[in-house]
């Protein structure tokens, strides 16, 4: 997702910024192929941009930071997989892709890399599905989520130098 993808959605000036400075610092810290599938991004396919729909879902853990204080590391480690995975779950249900973790957040496509006509509904019924699926997450107390959810046209697709230079 690109600045102008965030501007496109109506993000404000310093949180696209604060949105693209995360997801750059967000290196693997392992190789690709050693993390399970439901973890590993899809790559962008090789062919022309395309302009399409997409809606994008943020889901933010609440409470984190306490909990990151109060846990012993391995067990917050444990903790912050069943969230994952049990939020990758409930995507993949919806038929939503998990485009990126950024600490106990996660950023969500539904219309990409597969659109359907309802991509928005899907990505309001995942929402609802994690509130009450997080819940069930064995954890000192029940977790919980903030979602935000926008919709918008972006061009997805590869990018080059060229692609820059033609735009100005």
């Amino acid at each position: 997702i690109t600045e102008t993808d965030l501007k496109d959605l109506g993000i404000p000036l310093g949180d696209r910024k604060r949105i693209l400075a995360a997801i750059k610092s967000q290196e693997p810290a392992v190789p690709q192929s050693t993390l399970p599938t439901w973890v590993r991004p899809r790559s962008l396919p090789a062919a022309p941009a395309d302009r399409r729909q997409l809606t994008v879902m943020f889901c933010d853990m609440v409470g984190s930071v306490g909990l990151s204080q109060s846990m012993d590391p391995e067990t917050l480690r444990d903790l912050m997989r069943a969230y994952q995975e049990e939020c990758a779950s409930v995507v993949e249900k919806y038929d939503g892709h998990v485009a990126q973790f950024l600490g106990d957040g996660m950023m969500i496509y539904f219309g990409w890399p597969q659109a359907h006509e309802d991509d928005a509904e899907r990505a309001v019924r995942a929402a609802l599905d994690i509130v009450n699926t997080v819940k069930k997450v064995s954890a000192p107390a029940p977790l919980h989520v903030r979602i935000g959810i926008a919709t918008g046209t972006v061009v997805v697709g590869e990018t080059t130098d060229s692609d820059v230079g033609a735009s100005k």
